[in-house]
């Protein structure tokens, strides 16, 4: 019966999984295409250094150490996954550990250590949410979900862990006894680092009916959690541990400062020089409609947008760099990512809904993101250089003042005597270029 009810919940939880990837992957499709498949061996190296590295977390040394403990338990004790989940398909107990032998000890116990390093950063990571005045975890869009998002991860983890330690401790005291599921393995103790200094003092007196409860509790417990822990991360933030590989693989890898041209304006340039176009021509028949000039809703930024936008971790580490939002301007990049992400999940829905043409009235640019934290951007680059899965917020920002200058003509009146002599005189200045360099002549 054991058996069953684990394959039952293996297959929901992993089919479940994957159709929330699958209802995510057909939202970042929804914008349109750019190609970032050049120069591959950068690209690669980006990935294994910022998303597997962890580069750019030792910016700020502290909470990069307290991130590298979860992290590295998250990835390690994905081997102890492989014998659970045979465990649980054969009714086996321990599987591995005849074959494997001290290895399979140090394993565990390696496993164990990782694990004790992951509660201690759990606690400080939820003490500094919760307790500390860090001004990035105090800003407005951190109010409701976010906030609690930030926390259940961590309560979730310290479940986790105390499952893993019930588990092993428990075992340790029931073979000691010679009672433990798993039968002439050694020489009448499991020999975990942890586990066994933590199992008489916690388990040891208990009678072996009640070991054997906590132990499947713990067994139980551990497989319940990693199932939770799999199908929340699509609802949640740190949906960044599966992300962040691809998003930092599909970095833009030009230089920072360099805006992209858009194809729109550039087909119109090359007509306007071609002596032999025809201006007043109409479109060929089935032509598509024409690309909107920057973008006023999700599906006008490109899929690397949404994807940014589902990557991001909410750490702030954009917003608390930013030289408009530290001046007391109403922008923050990371509220720009949380914006986008929650306009596309809304724009996914209503096509999976009511259609593929389904129009809710609703804009990215006004019903979420206003005008005046778009003009407060100083399109400095500093939130694209702290981010640390190269997400970039000035893209979608450019991109949203584009539309709002080019298709709506609403530029503030600060920039409009500037761009007049742009236009005019080739400078931000009111002279004309010839008389730039008279001031040399100047005694």
């Amino acid at each position: 019966m054991g058996q069953i009810i684990f394959a039952v919940l293996l297959a929901a939880g992993l089919g479940f999984f994957a159709w929330n990837v699958r209802k995510v992957r057909s939202n970042i499709l929804l914008g349109r295409d750019v190609d970032r498949s050049d120069n591959k061996k950068e690209r690669w190296k980006t990935m294994l250094l910022v998303a597997f590295g962890q580069q750019k977390m030792f910016a700020r040394p502290i909470p990069a150490l307290l991130h590298l403990a979860i992290y590295a338990a998250f990835v390690i004790t994905q081997i102890e996954l492989i014998e659970i989940f045979v465990d649980g398909l054969s009714g086996e107990h321990r599987i591995f550990r005849a074959s494997l032998g001290g290895f399979y000890t140090f394993m565990i116990s390696f496993i164990e250590i990782l694990s004790v390093a992951a509660l201690i950063a759990t606690f400080i990571f939820l003490i500094r949410r919760n307790l500390l005045t860090i001004p990035r975890f105090r800003m407005s869009e951190m109010n409701g979900w976010p906030k609690m998002d930030g926390n259940m991860i961590l309560f979730m983890e310290i479940i986790l862990v105390a499952c893993i330690f019930t588990m092993n401790g428990t075992d340790e005291v029931l073979y000691s006894m010679g009672a433990s599921h798993a039968e002439n393995l050694g020489d009448g103790s499991m020999n975990f680092t942890i586990s066994s200094l933590i199992a008489e003092p916690l388990f040891g007196g208990m009678s072996e009916s009640s070991l054997h409860t906590l132990e499947r509790i713990g067994w139980w417990g551990h497989i319940i959690m990693v199932f939770a822990f799999l199908n929340y991360l699509p609802y949640s933030k740190h949906f960044h541990i599966v992300l962040a590989f691809p998003n930092t693989y599909y970095s833009n890898l030009e230089k920072k400062g360099r805006f992209t041209n858009m194809e729109s304006v550039t087909n119109e340039v090359k007509l306007m020089m071609d002596p032999t176009a025809d201006p007043f021509a109409a479109p060929p028949e089935g032509a598509p409609e024409p690309q909107r000039f920057g973008a006023k809703d999700v599906t006008d930024l490109t899929w690397k947008n949404l994807l940014d936008s589902y990557t991001c971790t909410e750490c702030g580490r954009c917003t608390s760099s930013c030289p408009a939002n530290l001046t007391g301007k109403m922008l923050s990049p990371r509220k720009i990512m949380m914006d986008t992400r929650d306009r596309l999940v809304e724009v996914g829905e209503n096509k999976r809904k009511h259609g593929a043409d389904y129009d809710d009235g609703k804009t990215l640019l006004g019903d979420y993101i206003t005008e005046e934290e778009l003009w407060a951007c100083t399109s400095c680059n500093a939130c694209v250089q702290e981010c640390p899965v190269n997400i970039d917020p000035l893209s979608i920002i450019v991109d949203l003042r584009r539309y709002l200058v080019m298709e709506e003509s609403k530029v503030p009146t600060e920039l409009t005597g500037m761009l007049t002599n742009i236009e005019n005189n080739g400078a931000p200045w009111q002279f004309s270029p010839s008389d730039r360099l008279n001031w040399a002549n100047e005694e």
